[in-house]
């Protein structure tokens, strides 16, 4: 089997993805998966940026260490690297999928289609609302992360 490569996609790469990014990572690493995962954003508001400070706060409040990503933009060729891309609302799955190469193997998901309960619905986006907001994104990223792991070690 090869090694899974896994991308979460939000709109500027700065608060959704990078925590999806970083849940995942240590998930993997606690289960002894072999992974690659990286991280972007449908829009390019915050190319080469570090996620927003209340993530990075949310998630080393956790032991995940997320502050030395850089945003970056999804582009047509990450559809050909990543074997699942994981998005994390329903606009930006509709933008993922306007650049879908009609050839690419992998076709972009909501990302809390993995959790058993919880399909079809958008982690909400923690930027406009307070540090509590964060605490619940953290949550559902957390969720899909681990249902995810469980998913790959099948």
């Amino acid at each position: 089997m090869t090694e899974p490569a896994v991308l979460f996609v939000c709109l500027g790469n700065i608060c959704r993805s990078p925590m999806a990014e970083g849940a995942f990572r240590a998930e993997a690493e606690r289960a002894g998966l072999r992974v690659t995962c990286d991280s972007a954003g449908t829009a390019d508001y915050h190319v080469g940026e570090p996620p927003d400070p209340r993530a990075v706060q949310t998630a080393r409040a956790h032991g995940v260490e997320i502050g030395h990503l850089r945003g970056r933009q999804l582009v047509a060729e990450d559809f050909h690297r990543f074997s699942h891309v994981l998005v994390m609302d329903h606009a930006n799955l509709a933008n993922a999928r306007a650049i879908v190469p009609a050839d690419a193997p992998t076709r972009p998901i909501l990302l809390l289609d993995l959790v058993k309960g919880r399909e079809g619905a958008a982690v909400a986006d923690p930027y406009y609302g307070g540090e509590e907001n964060f605490e619940y994104t953290w949550d559902d990223v957390t969720r899909a992360a681990r249902a995810l792991v469980t998913a790959l070690r099948q």
